[in-house]
């Protein structure tokens, strides 16, 4: 059987990858039964920054010698920045309608999941070569500070903040999990073409017509299933 092994190389061509932008933002509200049923264009992203904590090595001590590490639980969180929010993220801001154009705060935050995609570069095909798409389950935002200020001569868009927590959902296989990432390198564009017309929407064929998708947003055993 022919060998295949090779000696390392660096810097080849094509492989000098980069990873920048973050566009395409999607809220999915979360109903009653845990189902993210509803896909909202989430316009204005500045920056969304994942933050994972705790898997933390504790270590542990025995007949003169260290014994092993205990890993702590692993947990997920994330910083979304943004110049403006989808009307249907009221309600996972902890507003509610009194009635039309009238909102009142401090009410029941719902939970959300987010889809964003950032875009994969390198040396060859510069920003063109590829894209991931991100997706976070079970987010609560909390309550971020709104700092508001006079027009002057150098004036500035407000900007909105908010921590996210998340609370992991079930995956076969896996153990529980908050986020989830797809390498439009690395999957079939066929697949990854059937995914986005679920995490986007498509227009029906013809006004009227009856062959429309509303965008949701499926959870891993879903997409697991589509990409295998």
């Amino acid at each position: 059987m022919p060998s295949t092994a090779a000696k390392i190389k660096w810097d080849a061509a094509g492989e000098h990858l980069f990873e920048t932008g973050v566009k395409n933002g999607v809220l999915y509200r979360q109903n009653a039964s845990g189902v993210y049923d509803e896909g909202y264009a989430w316009n204005g992203l500045i920056s969304i920054s994942e933050s994972p904590s705790g898997a933390e090595a504790t270590p542990l001590y025995a007949d003169d010698i260290k014994y092993l590490n205990l890993m702590s639980a692993e947990d997920f969180g994330a910083t979304i920045e943004a110049y403006t929010y989808p009307d249907a993220f009221a309600e996972c801001d902890g507003s509610a309608s009194l009635a039309k154009g009238v909102t009142i705060g401090q009410q029941a935050r719902k939970p959300f999941g987010l889809c964003y995609r950032t875009t994969i570069g390198n040396d060859t095909d510069g920003n063109d070569h590829g894209y991931k798409l991100h997706i976070i389950y079970g987010c609560l935002a909390s309550p971020s500070e709104r700092s508001y200020s006079t027009i002057n001569d150098s004036p500035e868009a407000i900007t909105f903040s908010w921590e996210i927590k998340t609370t992991p959902v079930a995956v076969t296989g896996a153990k529980p999990t908050a986020c989830l990432t797809i390498d439009s390198t690395k999957v079939e564009a066929s697949k990854l073409s059937a995914l986005e017309v679920i995490l986007y929407g498509k227009d029906p064929t013809s006004e009227g017509g009856e062959d429309g998708v509303a965008p949701r947003l499926p959870l891993p055993d879903e997409i697991k299933t589509l990409f295998t």
